[in-house]
């Protein structure tokens, strides 16, 4: 299913754990919520957690579900509500039209283009990426290595707590067309996808 693997690419099992109150120690290990546990069992990994213990395993979607008693779709639906994910990837008329537009509503744009495009890359670097070493690189797993820290950065810009920075970011994005091309080039992206579905 679609969503699941969106919300897959957008949350970390650890990002999850600690965000329903696990501690989680550097090395990924944390006491396992399924049994008693009063040493880390648990290892939570970037794709899949596995307990030592009572033997529990899956992805964020099976953490989340197991962690509330609650179905995977329901797992996928709070995933996405509780860390902000659009579980639909929004159309080419989702997105706010482009011209010349009020400082706020050019960073909306900005930041409404620059998500969805975060979103494929990160779906990108889980789906492309090689199985062992000396694999051929995929295309899109080199696009999405070489622009995840540059999209980042330009989200830290726009929703960081300078405003001023954000508006001069997203002037320059706006001015120089990199929002435009992006909102086009996104655009080519969903019709591909829908038709790889």
């Amino acid at each position: 299913m679609r969503v699941f693997e969106t919300i897959k690419a957008a949350v970390t099992l650890r990002q999850a754990a600690e965000h329903y109150g696990l501690r989680v120690l550097p090395n990924g290990m944390t006491c396992c919520p399924f049994h008693e546990d009063a040493h880390p069992s648990l290892k939570l990994n970037e794709d899949y957690f596995f307990c030592f213990g009572c033997g529990a395993s899956g992805d964020v979607i099976d953490f989340t579900a197991k962690l509330f008693g609650i179905s995977l779709k329901d797992a996928a639906t709070k995933l996405a509500a509780d860390f902000g994910i659009n579980p639909r990837p929004p159309t080419q008329s989702d997105m706010p039209t482009f011209h010349a537009e009020p400082s706020r509503d050019r960073e909306r744009l900005c930041i409404c283009a620059l998500r969805e495009y975060l979103r494929h890359l990160r779906i990108w670097q889980l789906r492309y990426r090689p199985e062992k070493p000396g694999d051929p690189i995929h295309p899109r797993f080199a696009e999405a290595m070489k622009m995840l820290p540059t999209v980042n950065e330009l989200l830290d810009c726009l929703l960081g707590n300078d405003l001023l920075l954000a508006k001069q970011t997203a002037k320059m994005l706006c001015d120089d067309g990199h929002i435009q091309r992006l909102s086009e080039y996104l655009g080519t992206l969903s019709e591909k996808e829908r038709d790889c579905a």
